[in-house]
């Protein structure tokens, strides 16, 4: 089984402040607080690293305070391929409310990438890639390269026979969805306001979602997932439209559920999976992750029995 291959061009330690309620402009008193080494990619391959598969983790590291995120990929088994750069990784803070149920992040910006840094990166990620293999290009990018940055990557790595799944934001992500045949990835996971975004309009209903996503599809992206949040996520591939609703569960910490959402994606693509399997595979992934701090996932059966809690609704074959 070839590895499955993570891009972190901008990654962060996530510092994640549980508190009782966030009143802005009030001092709080935290109940707790942990440090997690995180970015979307790194996200990704902990999650797929727990459910065992094979995973080579790339993207550009601070060497000034590398530690954290060394000892992580050892611990999960993920081969390491950072670049490392002068100066220290960034720090986002994260705020739990429990009495909201919901995080407000506060990102801070990053280490200014190199024209020779990223160059570093497409070389490792290009002898990590395999012809048949899938790579996952995920998160925002650093200070100092072009929003077309993920745009190259897809092509290189679409050229050698691998399967690119993009999750990215803002004018990176609308860089993916506007590039030409040859430099579209083969899945994307934009979120409903992400979606809006590149509309360029509301999308007020479901069928206005499944509207946007299919106009993705018919421009040559043949599964675009879409995640609506609670109310689970939409996915547009070959096989139709499914509407994945998430099981009933107590929710803590959102942080990361999209990332094991993404993981569970691509775990379907590597099994050969359905289009429902994966989005079943999606789904229980994020619901699982819903229930660990960092990138965690629960053991195997804890996953697979989410998975058959996964209502499954086919709105076109």
């Amino acid at each position: 089984m070839s590895p499955i291959v993570t891009l972190t061009l901008n990654p962060a330690i996530d510092l994640t402040v549980t508190l009782d309620a966030l009143a802005p402009g009030h001092v709080h008193r935290a109940r707790d607080a942990r440090r997690d080494p995180g970015g979307k990619g790194v996200n990704v391959a902990g999650c797929l690293a727990d459910w065992g598969l094979p995973v080579v983790a790339t993207g550009l590291l601070g060497r000034d305070n590398d530690a954290a995120f060394a000892g992580f990929l050892t611990g999960k088994g993920i081969a390491d391929r950072f670049v490392r750069v002068p100066g220290e990784t960034r720090t986002n803070l994260k705020l739990l409310d429990l009495g909201r149920s919901d995080t407000t992040d506060v990102n801070l910006p990053g280490i200014a990438a190199r024209a020779e840094d990223l160059a570093a990166v497409r070389g490792a990620l290009l002898e990590a890639a395999a012809p048949d293999g899938l790579a996952v290009l995920a998160g925002s990018l650093p200070a100092g390269l072009a929003p077309a940055t993920y745009v190259g990557l897809t092509a290189d790595l679409t050229a050698r026979g691998t399967r690119v799944v993009v999750d990215a934001s803002g004018p990176a992500l609308a860089a993916v969805l506007a590039a030409p045949p040859g430099a579209l990835p083969f899945a994307v996971k934009p979120n409903r306001h992400e979606l809006e975004e590149w509309a360029g309009r509301p999308l007020a209903d479901l069928p206005a979602v499944i509207a946007a996503a299919g106009a993705l599809a018919e421009r040559g992206i043949p599964l675009v997932a879409v995640s609506l949040g609670p109310d689970g996520a939409l996915f547009v591939g070959r096989e139709g439209v499914l509407h994945a609703h998430p099981p009933a569960m107590a929710v803590g910490s959102t942080v990361g559920a999209g990332d094991a959402l993404v993981a569970g994606l691509v775990a379907g693509l590597q099994a050969g999976a359905s289009l429902a399997e994966t989005a079943r595979l999606a789904l229980a992934f994020a619901a699982g992750k819903l229930t660990r701090n960092g990138a965690n996932l629960p053991d195997r059966a804890t996953v697979r029995a989410l998975a058959e809690r996964i209502r499954i609704e086919t709105l076109r074959p």
